[in-house]
């Protein structure tokens, strides 16, 4: 954790470290916080946050949560927000898939799920975030035509990926195009210098 980062923890965290009530978690919970009612989009694991500032400076009408647990990351994401003035934002502490399962029904547009620990080795695979019940749990929360968006530059993930949400009844979709709307990142770019394609996926939510 550099300085800087650590600095936005001590002095930022009040206006954009969001500590969550016990038990299931509304709607009104992001009325409250937001101070209006608004599209709610999640991103998982979002290292520094690039991306997810990203998203909510394109979309100043949408209220965007960052769930991980890499604390520097939450000092970057701060500074970020502060620089560009951005307060549609906000950081949960949490572990993806206990959030996901406390979010109401229908309650969610958008999930972005972008370059997840691909844990390599098959006796790690067990740890990967997307599996079975993540695919059960994300269909649960999004609202109807809802988005998962994921990203991975390790390709066997990606594979998996697939197969594990076409078996979830409530999400279609597949391997898309790289969206323009999302940024290059370091991650990314060293994925990419290293030879590894990346490869994105949209689902919608049905039914």
């Amino acid at each position: 954790m550099t300085a800087a980062q650590a600095r936005a923890l001590d002095t930022l965290s009040d206006e954009y470290l969001l500590k969550l009530p016990e038990g299931p978690i509304g709607s009104s919970l992001w009325a409250a916080e937001f101070s209006r009612a608004a599209p709610l989009a999640i991103e998982i694991g979002f290292g520094n946050g690039v991306a997810l500032a990203h998203l909510a400076l394109a979309n100043p009408d949408w209220n965007c949560v960052g769930v991980d647990v890499y604390r520097p990351g939450f000092g970057a994401l701060m500074l970020a927000c502060q620089k560009d003035g951005i307060g549609n934002v906000r950081i949960v502490e949490s572990e993806a898939l206990t959030l996901l399962r406390r979010l109401a029904p229908a309650s969610v547009r958008l999930v972005n799920v972008f370059f997840p620990d691909p844990w390599p080795k098959a006796r790690h695979h067990k740890r990967r975030l997307v599996n079975a019940d993540f695919g059960s749990a994300v269909a649960g929360c999004l609202e109807s035509a809802g988005t998962l968006s994921l990203a991975t530059d390790w390709e066997p993930y990606a594979e998996q990926m697939v197969e594990i949400l076409a078996a979830v009844p409530t999400l279609h979709g597949g391997q898309t195009e790289r969206p323009d709307s999302r940024p290059m990142t370091a991650f990314e770019a060293k994925g990419t210098a290293a030879g590894r394609a990346v490869v994105d996926l949209t689902y919608r939510r049905v039914g």
